[in-house]
């Protein structure tokens, strides 16, 4: 199954936007998948439903710092090719979204930004682009990781 559908697939299951991103891409991460849900959980609506940084873009993040970070030797210099690449990531997905914000993806869907979760129904899925925000997003990152020899 390619990423972008299984991203696309896992919010239908009902895990948040972070959580769909994030799991597929569990294979490459080593990440088994209850660690994984516990650790994207909270970035969900934009972390914590703040609609701040949408949950596609802290997964991807997640998912690169996995995969590019050298933790065992943290340099500057480290950081700053990190900071690089996800910086480098987050502007394709602004060009082809016009936002990585939350708030503003979702500008005219949503503004309710309470801790209670939406329940998810079939009005829920129709009103919202959520869903094509994480099978793209999956797909954008899938493509970027080919492209930097990780996928």
């Amino acid at each position: 199954m390619e990423r972008g559908e299984s991203a696309k697939k896992n919010f239908y299951t009902g895990l948040n936007c972070a959580q769909s991103v994030f799991m597929a891409f569990c294979d490459l991460t080593g990440l088994d998948r209850a660690t994984a849900l516990k650790i994207s959980a909270p970035l969900g609506g934009g972390v914590g439903r703040m609609r701040e940084v949408c949950g596609c873009i802290s997964a991807s993040a997640m998912v690169i710092g996995l995969l590019f970070y050298d933790a065992e030797h943290p340099t500057t210099e480290e950081k700053r090719a990190l900071y690089a690449l996800e910086q480098e990531f987050a502007a394709r997905f602004k060009a082809r979204f016009g936002s990585i914000v939350c708030r503003e993806l979702l500008s005219g869907v949503t503004e309710d930004d309470s801790p209670v979760a939406e329940e998810r129904t079939e009005a829920y899925y129709k009103k919202r682009p959520c869903p094509e925000f994480c099978a793209e997003a999956a797909d954008m990152l899938a493509d970027f990781l080919k492209e930097k020899g990780k996928l």
